[in-house]
């Protein structure tokens, strides 16, 4: 089964070797039939701390790196 890859903003850098990536997602509502935007954040392993609040990135999915963890980041993502 292929690895999932994401793409999506950085949110925080705060942390040692992590940080949040904001994924935002589309989608046309079942009943409405009206565009929806739902966004969630995930915890991205950054080894080098080389990504900084903004930064559009892909995030791959990966094994289980600590409680939060589960993806690392693969390159910087093309700004749309």
């Amino acid at each position: 089964m292929p690895k999932r890859i994401l793409q999506g903003v950085v949110v925080s850098d705060k942390q040692e070797k992590t940080i949040v990536v904001k994924v935002e997602r589309r989608f046309t509502h079942p009943l409405l039939k009206k565009t929806v935007r739902r966004s969630k954040n995930y915890h991205a392993h950054d080894e080098n701390k080389v990504f900084k609040v903004g930064d559009a990135v892909s995030i791959e999915e990966t094994k289980p790196i600590s409680k939060l963890k589960r993806w690392i980041v693969v390159e910087t993502a093309p700004k749309a």
